[in-house]
């Protein structure tokens, strides 16, 4: 039997316009702007649609892109469109969160507004976050290990004390590309023993922090206090959690996953390989960019892949 999975994208695929055809287009779409900037008290519809640099500053990208991946979800849901599972890669999973009946949208946008600013403060002097291309996560996790291992017994005088020697898996992206995160210099000394190893390139990302890794803990502990005054409710979807790449089934699990997922690596490729074992034959991908489904095809080029970002492919998705 055919099962279908609905997927929504993180953060660094956003741009200048994205929504806006939808949110022209369509009522269900401006009334998920509208009620973001009521919550949260933004002009999400300018930020979203109009040229300014915050889009890409993380306080303001997180907010805007799960507002218009809501938004598109609602437009999909308005013509019937029916799924039977979801996930969402960082950012993403608030998406299928929302998407599951766990959340509800004003909680979701009241969350994650506080979520980038949170993860905005607690960005360190230092940070830094290269992906890896051609080697096999195995070997990444050990290189880190052993580089984290040596650096915290070393020491190093460049760099403040008080910020811990990390290095670590951010992002399992697909079985050729992984994300290492940590503090700059054991990024740099893990990329360099990573390149001795055979990675094909360890490519410096040009992100504000650390993300993902141990140095965002304190973003997480702020992150718990505002999802306590959040009531989950019974999840009517099921959804793949990030941090465990499995199923998240009783709804007290929501909220201490997701203030996990802030430190901890995003396994999207073990997600995608559960679900694939699981029968699912169809990935669409709404929001943003086409990021997870190019990761799909990586894992599996036999998969069935769409994106939903513009009103073309919205339209060519219906023909």
């Amino acid at each position: 039997m055919s099962k279908r999975v609905l997927m929504f994208p993180g953060q660094g695929s956003q741009y200048i316009g994205m929504g806006k055809e939808f949110y022209v287009n369509f009522p269900e779409a401006k009334e998920v702007f509208d009620l973001s900037s009521e919550v949260t008290g933004l002009d999400i519809a300018k930020l979203c649609f109009e040229e300014n640099d915050q889009i890409n500053i993380t306080e303001y990208t997180q907010i805007c892109m799960l507002t218009e991946e809501v938004a598109l979800l609602k437009v999909l849901q308005s013509k019937g469109f029916v799924f039977d599972v979801c996930t969402g890669l960082s950012l993403g999973e608030y998406a299928a969160v929302v998407a599951s009946g766990a959340m509800s949208m004003e909680d979701a946008f009241k969350v994650v507004r506080k979520r980038g600013i949170y993860m905005q403060e607690a960005v360190p002097t230092g940070g830094a976050m290269n992906a890896v291309i051609g080697l096999d996560p195995e070997v990444i996790e050990a290189v880190c290990e052993e580089v984290q291992a040596a650096g915290e017994d070393a020491g190093d005088s460049d760099f403040p004390e008080d910020l811990p020697y990390v290095v670590s898996v951010a992002n399992y992206n697909n079985p050729k590309q992984t994300v290492i995160t940590g503090r700059k210099d054991a990024v740099e000394k893990a990329a360099a023993a990573l390149a001795e190893k055979g990675a094909l390139k360890c490519v410096p990302l040009n992100v504000s922090g650390p993300f993902h890794s141990k140095l965002l803990e304190g973003a997480g502990e702020k992150l718990s206090e505002a999802l306590a005054e959040v009531e989950i409710q019974d999840i009517a979807i099921p959804y793949i959690a990030n941090v465990t790449a499995d199923y998240v089934n009783q709804k007290e699990d929501v909220k201490p996953l997701l203030v996990k997922q802030v430190s901890s690596s995003v396994r999207f490729t073990q997600t995608i390989e559960r679900l694939v074992k699981d029968g699912a034959d169809e990935f669409v991908e709404v929001g943003p960019g086409h990021t997870l489904t190019g990761f799909v095809k990586k894992i599996d080029r036999s998969l069935k892949c769409a994106n939903i970002d513009t009103f073309e492919d919205f339209e060519k998705y219906f023909a």
